[in-house]
């Protein structure tokens, strides 16, 4: 094994100690008001076509059951049948479009409620990259804007108003247990609402084949206590904290002087890319590289020893670092909450 390949090796062994992620995905099990629109109608689509189905086959069954019990080759039927055959097949004819009619309107009203927005509602704009999500706040008392990448917290019982946009290939934006799908296209801006009704971590997926790492593209929303919501903001308005022991200065001085700076932004320090996720408080998210690897000191340091191996054909490059360097940037990025 190479040096390099025996340090990811080591970074990963604290890595790994916690892989899984909190939230139940699922449609059937709906925690916000869209969802539990989509969830009544789906349920009601469900019941209806499950009783046609039962009658269809009882149909079938009594058809089947009397052409055993009645002659072999079939006989000419008088008018008092055919009427009757027409009054059946008119009556199938005219319950199929009944049940079709009864679902657009149930659909066309799932739809007006799902688009219901109040005036208040808070808007959070979300880009879909490959393979991670760029979330911003426009904070309406001192105009910031404030950026966070793959974790969205949103009040809970407060309408949230997304605001799409892809920079690259169209993604899809799920939340199953908060509301439905929204694609997201380049060029074009889409929204959807959604509102948790109460505080919980609900997991988000993209839904929309976008490429190599599709599968590795996920994001949380956490729905707090608006109190809770409003210190969480408080706190992500701040600047990066500071060094707090010397490994850690280093790991800040590295970071500025390597590539990384180039990529990411850290507020109140010089580095100020932009190709990448914002990292001022990347230590308070939950997840790296799109719910990837729970964010500890030791996946941290997995990912910048060697992002290609943990999720081949992302945009982050390998940026060469000896083993004293990456203990150290991983512990100033760790200390970033």
């Amino acid at each position: 094994m190479t040096p390099r390949t025996l340090r990811v090796l080591a970074a990963l062994a604290g890595a790994l100690s916690c892989t899984g992620c909190s939230g139940w995905q699922s449609a059937l099990d709906a925690h916000g008001l869209q969802a539990a629109h989509l969830l009544r109608l789906i349920t009601f689509i469900v019941v209806v076509c499950t009783v046609v189905w039962i009658l269809v086959l009882g149909a079938l069954a009594v058809a089947l059951w009397r052409r055993r019990s009645g002659p072999s080759e079939p006989s000419d039927t008088g008018p008092a049948v055919e009427r009757r055959l027409t009054v059946a097949v008119s009556s199938a004819v005219a319950v199929t479009a009944v049940v079709i009619a009864v679902f657009t309107a149930a659909s066309y009203q799932t739809t007006r409620a799902l688009s219901d927005l109040p005036s208040d509602a808070l808007t959070v704009k979300v880009r879909g990259y490959q393979w991670w999500w760029e979330v911003s706040y426009q904070d309406p008392q001192s105009g910031r804007t404030l950026p966070s990448a793959n974790e969205i917290h949103v009040p809970a019982g407060r309408p949230v108003r997304f605001v799409l946009e892809a920079a690259d290939v169209i993604h899809s934006f799920w939340v199953p247990s908060l509301a439905g799908k929204q694609d997201l296209i380049p060029g074009r801006t889409n929204e959807i609402a959604i509102m948790a009704q109460r505080a919980g971590i609900y997991r988000g997926q993209c839904a929309e084949f976008c490429g190599l790492q599709h599968a590795h593209m996920a994001f949380m929303v956490i729905a707090e206590e608006p109190a809770q919501f409003e210190a969480w903001a408080t706190a992500q308005l701040q600047d990066a904290a500071a060094p707090t022991n010397p490994e850690q200065e280093r790991g800040r001085q590295i970071f500025l002087t390597k590539a990384c700076a180039a990529c990411h932004a850290i507020r109140g320090t010089p580095a100020a890319g932009t190709t990448g996720p914002d990292l001022t408080h990347i230590a308070s998210r939950s997840t790296i590289a799109a719910g990837l690897l729970d964010t500890t000191r030791g996946s941290l340091a997995a990912w910048i020893a060697d992002p290609q191996t943990l999720k081949p054909g992302n945009n982050m490059p390998m940026v060469p670092l000896a083993a004293d360097e990456l203990r150290a940037v991983s512990a100033y990025l760790a200390s970033l909450k």
